[in-house]
């Protein structure tokens, strides 16, 4: 469905958790993956992350910065503080404040991660006292049969061509996160917004293709 003429499926240039939901960039090629690979490592692929958490700091916007290593082999991706660690940096920005059904406060931040670390937003909210709503590993949710991870991969900028302008898109927020949301003061997805494409334009969509 994908192909658009070509002989192969087009590949993931780069990943999100499993839990989280949202925009995901596709390369159509060899030469585009290449391209777009480059671009993730250079740390020009702009993203943004909505998120509820737990609490919520004081301020209404921040940088974190907070090197991060594996916890042991043993435990797979999960990561932890730590001053040798790989450096990891991260902005947050206060959307929105609210409650909960049982009267706890939550917090709707619009995340950015600077530097591409494993579970990077999960670890350095939860160490700086806000953990993500349903984190079951670096937050308060149980292992399993609990509230799902409220984390999306809300919006991405990829500046394919050095001649036109970057691409924007935005993915719908997941049925599972709008409660939350709408207690901490979203007021539901706007008119869909246009992207520039191939094709001259589409509606919002989770995920970009380089060609």
């Amino acid at each position: 469905m994908l192909r658009f003429g070509l002989p192969r499926d087009p590949a993931l240039a780069h990943r999100l958790d499993k839990d989280t939901s949202g925009c995901l960039v596709l390369g159509r090629h060899r030469k585009a993956l290449a391209l777009l690979g480059k671009l993730f490592k250079q740390g020009k692929v702009g993203k943004t992350y909505w998120a509820v958490v737990e609490g919520g700091p004081a301020e209404d916007e921040g940088r974190i910065d907070m090197a991060l290593s594996e916890i042991d082999k043993g435990r797979g991706w999960w990561m932890k503080p730590d001053a040798a660690g790989k450096p990891a940096s991260s902005t947050w920005k206060v959307m929105g404040r609210g409650q909960g059904k049982d009267g706890v406060a939550m917090t709707w931040l619009a995340l950015e991660p600077l530097t591409g670390r494993t579970h990077q937003l999960r670890v350095h909210s939860a160490e700086m006292g806000f953990p993500i709503v349903g984190d079951p590993i670096y937050g308060t949710a149980p292992r399993t049969g609990g509230t799902p991870l409220h984390l999306h991969s809300r919006a991405i900028t990829v500046p394919i061509s050095k001649n036109k302008p970057a691409v924007t898109v935005e993915a719908p927020v997941p049925e599972h996160m709008r409660e939350l949301l709408a207690a901490c003061g979203w007021s539901g997805e706007t008119a869909a917004k246009f992207v520039p494409s191939r094709e001259g334009g589409t509606p919002e969509a989770p995920a970009a293709q380089a060609e």
